[in-house]
């Protein structure tokens, strides 16, 4: 019998159909503000003691919340509004000091029984749903000391190589002094640096009855080695962006010495500060001999017993920026530990420096730069005022057994998280310079909430005229056709979710587009059964007729446009692949709603039955 679906073709597109109102459902809950909480290390414990600190310090100052609560070592605390939002940042941070990371979020309200059948809102783009701004600093004077430090050590080595003996070489303000004890050795040491180290002008004094060669980084040198750090902390920034998982970040330079970092609608806004903000890194020392001179020697304390100190040589044997893959795991013990691979400069240094000290002991020293924020007075308004400090600990000293090489392990670490966090650190790179949070907040819609209005109200408006043009030219059929486009938007929406895709406003575009090709692809199937009606073909003939052979012109028709749309995703980017995304997901379920649900129904409505005329 023509016109009639199986019974298993109609429970198929009814579940189908079903299945995207529910996966669609989580989209008509939105969002709450809130601020979230989380220890500034990995083995930072916060507990309901901290919330509760934080709450009181709401009570005083009059910011109303609602929800608090802790899981997986992280406290959130919901708000009404935004403005109460971001004055319960401030009261919050101060209220627990910087042992913790205190982050703007946005957290969702989606009922339990959703999310646990996996079903979430779709993730919606900076012009849409805004996100975090963060503006990050970079440190160019701790740039120029930090490199300054390695030519230190670079001189060291070649003037113990060339045998030209040296009494101290200290470093004053970018200003590198060697002192020597005679004129003949500055004069070759003058030479050979000149040669070797080309980014310096060289200066010749003479002082205390020593004769001193000052070298300091020419401009250009200066500026090359500020260039390097931004570009390197981008990169690595962009790195540890991607390791959070976050889509369509923002991550680009803002004048000479700034970052500007913006994440859409991320779920753990406390982590990302957290991750984007250390500036983690490692330093291999070996313990200093019991007869070396203090001049060149450090003490530092224990990370897990500050009251435990150990003294270390100067001279670094390799940092953090030689690690090329780093995992975390654990011993069989039991303990965390994260597994080092270096690449191959670093193996052979690390071998190098291990090979001829075997017996002695060696310090894996964990560097952290860190801000400590005060509020002050200034003209009246309190206002914060950040003080950069570093902070070195050791986190392992052993005894050197045999020659280390590419691969090793450190240990003495506290918890599986700081073990995941440091390895996730050293897997994306390590920064070049340190790099301060300046600026934190919530942004808006990038286009403005007015432009977002137009933009749904320009959906509203083109199905409404829509619905009003089938209702008017094709009757009940145009009922039927307004029942598959409204399933069309619901799986759309539903498709988006599931495949956590991302709206933009260009996406919102893609959408409109997408109601006038499903509509488009009725219209062609309508007009064929009123042109068999008008050629003398029986009403069931005719809707037969008319829904196979427009079959084939609607699919050529939006294969052509999908293949537009997946070249527009592969070589687009931001913006484009947003529209590009809705587009093509837009034909996958106009097709099937337009072909499938549609037929579905008219077969309902006049399938098996004995028509005189359609109401076409």
């Amino acid at each position: 019998m023509i016109n009639k679906y199986p019974l298993w073709k109609y429970l198929l597109i009814i579940t189908v159909v079903v299945m995207g109102f529910i996966y669609a459902l989580p989209n008509l809950y939105p969002d709450d503000p809130a601020v979230q909480l989380t220890g500034q290390r990995g083995s930072v414990q916060l507990t309901d003691t901290e919330l509760n600190k934080a709450a009181k310090a709401l009570d005083r100052a009059g910011i109303s919340y609602f929800g608090q609560s802790v899981e997986n070592n992280s406290g959130l605390i919901r708000f009404k509004s935004d403005a109460d939002q971001l004055k319960a940042k401030t009261v919050i941070q101060q209220a627990l000091g910087d042992n913790y990371v205190v982050a703007l979020n946005l957290a969702p309200t989606t009922p339990q029984w959703l999310v646990d059948i996996g079903a979430g809102p779709m993730k919606l783009g900076l012009d849409l749903r805004g996100g975090v701004h963060f503006l990050m600093e970079v440190d160019m004077k701790e740039a120029i000391a930090q490199r300054n430090e390695v030519y230190i050590s670079e001189i060291k080595t070649l003037l113990r190589t060339e045998r030209l003996r040296y009494r101290r070489i200290t470093r004053d303000d970018g200003v590198i002094s060697i002192r020597f004890k005679d004129e003949e050795l500055r004069e070759k040491a003058t030479f050979l640096l000149r040669n070797e180290f080309a980014d310096f002008t060289q200066v010749e004094r003479e002082a205390d009855n020593s004769f001193y060669l000052d070298l300091q980084l020419s401009e250009e040198a200066v500026r090359n080695i500020e260039d390097y750090a931004v570009k390197q902390n981008l990169t690595t920034l962009r790195n540890r962006v991607n390791e959070l998982g976050v889509s369509e970040p923002i991550v680009q330079r803002q004048g000479r010495n700034r970052i500007v970092i913006e994440l859409p609608g991320v779920q753990d806004t406390a982590a990302a500060k957290r991750v984007l903000g250390a500036t983690a890194n490692l330093e291999f020392r070996l313990e200093a001999r019991s007869d070396s001179n203090t001049l060149d020697t450090e003490e530092y304390p224990f990370r897990n017993n500050p009251n435990r100190l150990a003294t270390l040589e100067r001279d670094i044997i390799i940092t953090g920026n030689s690690v090329s893959n780093a995992q975390s795991a654990f011993d069989e013990n039991g303990v965390p530990q994260v597994n080092i691979d270096l690449d191959s400069q670093g193996g052979k240094l690390m071998n190098r420096a291990t090979r001829n000290n075997i017996r002695r002991r060696m310090a894996v020293l964990f560097v952290e730069h860190k801000i400590k924020t005060t509020v002050v007075e200034h003209a009246g308004e309190k206002v914060e005022k950040r003080t950069p400090y570093v902070e070195k600990h050791i986190i392992s000293l052993a005894t050197i057994q045999s020659a280390l090489g590419n691969s090793f392990r450190i240990t003495g670490l506290d918890a599986p998280g700081e073990a995941s966090e440091l390895a996730l650190l050293l897997r994306a790179g390590s920064l070049a310079a340190p790099i301060y949070f300046v600026e934190e907040r919530t942004i808006g819609p990038s286009l403005g909430k007015e432009n977002i209005e137009l933009g749904v109200t320009s959906v509203q408006i083109g199905m409404a005229l829509v619905v009003i043009f089938m209702l008017a030219f094709y009757k009940v059929f145009g009922i039927i056709a307004n029942l598959a486009l409204t399933a069309n938007l619901v799986m759309l929406a539903a498709l988006m979710s599931m495949m956590s895709a991302t709206l933009t406003l260009p996406g919102i575009a893609g959408i409109v587009l997408t109601l006038g090709m499903a509509v488009d692809a009725n219209v062609l199937i309508f007009s064929r059964i009123k042109e068999e009606l008008n050629n003398g073909m029986s009403p069931q003939m005719a809707i037969h007729a008319g829904f196979e052979r427009a079959f084939v012109t609607i699919f050529d028709a939006n294969l052509t446009t999908l293949l537009v749309a997946v070249i527009l995703f592969a070589v687009g980017t931001g913006p484009v692949k947003g529209f590009a995304v809705t587009l093509s997901l837009g034909i996958l379920t106009s097709m099937f709603t337009a072909i499938m649900v549609t037929r579905a129904l008219v077969n309902v409505v006049y399938g098996g039955r004995q028509l005189k005329k359609l109401s076409i």
